[in-house]
């Protein structure tokens, strides 16, 4: 699903990723740890397409990412790249529905066959009573549901998280999780979680450590 080999990545004088090589298999949730600065983040982004690594290649599908002009990159991510974020990146003056909707939306997709699949989505995490409710009326909980329904939108084969426990108490991680693991079930996509929770990445076929910008046990 997921090949990326020898990536390194400057920021100035500061090499933060230092030749990095992993595969990621179909279907399979991958947790990424390692402490603050190791490199998981941008890593994470540059698999993600939000970044190019100044050398190496990464083929995901069997497409070379590097190979793509920024337009491509940019529909390649819309089509094939769903993302969770810590702090869930929802457009407060959108309700719940628009926000899940927007991938499609940008895609310039039928109106009204995105809202009847974005309602679909949201009923099925249990949200079928917030679809019209803003960011600003929804608990951590029921906002990391809509970041997950959204990432879904696409139906993406790839999901990319960056702690998204992160902002959650511990009842809320807890229902993330389970909520990661039946995405996983339900609609066959490969998860990669970048995570300081224990429990998160517990959850997970493979952890893999980073430090200093390189992968110790892929």
């Amino acid at each position: 699903m997921i090949q990326v080999t020898d990536i390194h990545k400057r920021f100035g004088t500061l090499e933060v990723l230092k030749g990095v090589n992993l595969t990621v298999n179909k279907g399979e949730i991958v947790a990424i740890v390692g402490k603050s600065g190791a490199g998981k983040t941008t890593l994470l982004q540059i698999i993600g397409t939000l970044d190019r690594p100044d050398s190496g290649s990464i083929l995901i599908d069997g497409t070379d990412i590097s190979l793509l002009s920024e337009k491509e990159l940019a529909d390649f991510r819309n089509r094939h790249i769903g993302f969770i974020f810590q702090f869930h990146q929802l457009l407060p003056e959108f309700t719940a529905l628009e926000n899940v909707m927007m991938p499609a939306l940008i895609a310039r997709e039928n109106d009204e066959q995105a809202r009847s699949r974005a309602t679909r989505l949201l009923s099925d995490l249990g949200l079928r009573d917030r679809l019209s409710h803003r960011p600003n009326q929804l608990s951590g909980g029921e906002k990391q549901r809509v970041a997950a329904a959204r990432a879904m939108m696409m139906q993406p084969s790839l999901i990319l998280a960056d702690e998204p426990s992160g902002s959650l108490d511990e009842q809320n991680k807890k229902e993330l999780n389970h909520l990661l693991l039946e995405m996983r079930e339900r609609y066959g996509q490969t998860i990669i979680v970048v995570t300081h929770d224990p429990d998160t990445a517990r959850i997970s076929d493979r952890i893999i450590e980073m430090r200093d910008g390189r992968i110790m046990n892929a």
